[in-house]
C-alpha cells in the first residue's frame, strides 16, 4: 500500500492488523512467516491502553520486519508516533485525532485512512479531504473489538462504482466468509484473528486468504 493518487489497487489485497496484545520479540518471527507467506499489502499496529513506550518498543522491532518486505507500516490512533516512530502512514478512527490533524503529522507522503463504519456520508467526507483509503465495517461479528455498526457488501459495491478512493473492509473477515466482500469490491480485507488465530497458522492463513481473494476476484 502506498499513497494511490485516489486509484485502487488492481485486485484486492490483505491488509493484516496485529493482534490485541503481543510480546514484540516473541511475534517478530510470526509475522515474517506471515508476510513472506503471500501478498500482503500492509500491516497495521493497533494496540490499546498501553504506554507509548510500549508501543515504540513495538515499532522498534516489527516496523523493520514489514517495510523490508515492502509492506506499508501503519499505526492506529496516533499521528503523532507514527510520525516520531517512522511509521508509513496512520489509521484513524471518528473518536481518534482528525483527517487534518493526521494528514499533518504524517505529511503529503504519509498514508492515511478513515474509519467510516457503514456510513456513506463518512466516507465521501472522507475521500474528499483526501483520504487515502475509506474503512467499512463491520462485515461480520468480531471478538477483536466491540462494533458500534454492521455493515453490508452492498456498501463496497456502492462505493467501487461512485470512488477511485480504495475502500477496507474490517470485522470478522476469515477465508471462509471473505468471497462475498472481494465480489462487492473490496481493494483490502483488514484481518486480525482470521489470520493470527488461524488453526493452521498465520502463514497459512495468508496462503489461504491470498487463493480465495484470487478466485473471487471480479478485475
Amino acid at each position: 500500500m502506498s499513497r494511490t493518487g485516489g486509484a485502487s489497487p488492481d485486485r484486492c489485497q490483505l491488509y493484516l492488523v496485529t493482534p490485541p496484545s503481543l510480546d514484540p520479540a516473541g511475534f517478530k518471527d510470526v509475522l515474517a512467516a506471515a508476510l513472506d507467506a503471500g501478498d500482503v499489502a500492509c500491516l497495521q499496529l493497533r494496540l490499546k491502553d498501553v504506554p507509548d513506550d510500549a508501543i515504540k518498543r513495538a515499532c522498534d522491532v516489527l516496523l523493520p520486519v514489514a517495510q523490508a518486505r515492502n509492506v506499508a507500516f501503519l499505526m492506529n490512533d496516533r499521528p503523532d508516533l507514527a510520525a516520531k516512530t517512522g511509521c508509513d502512514g496512520v489509521h484513524v478512527g471518528q473518536e481518534d485525532a482528525s483527517y487534518e490533524a493526521a494528514r499533518q503529522a504524517v505529511g503529503e507522503d504519509g498514508i492515511v485512512g478513515v474509519t467510516c463504519h457503514d456510513s456513506r456520508h463518512l466516507a465521501i467526507e472522507a475521500g474528499e479531504a483526501g483520504a487515502d483509503y475509506v474503512a467499512f465495517g463491520a462485515f461480520f461479528s468480531t471478538g477483536t473489538k466491540t462494533a458500534k455498526t454492521r455493515a453490508m457488501p452492498e456498501l463496497l459495491r456502492w462505493w467501487s462504482d461512485i470512488a477511485t478512493v480504495p475502500s477496507v473492509a474490517i470485522g470478522g473477515i476469515t477465508v471462509e466468509n471473505c468471497g462475498a466482500l472481494v465480489e462487492a469490491g473490496a481493494d483490502f480485507l483488514a484481518v486480525v484473528s482470521g489470520v493470527w488465530d488461524y488453526p493452521a497458522g498465520p502463514a497459512a492463513a495468508v496462503k489461504a486468504f491470498n487463493q480465495t481473494m484470487a478466485a473471487h476476484s471480479r478485475r
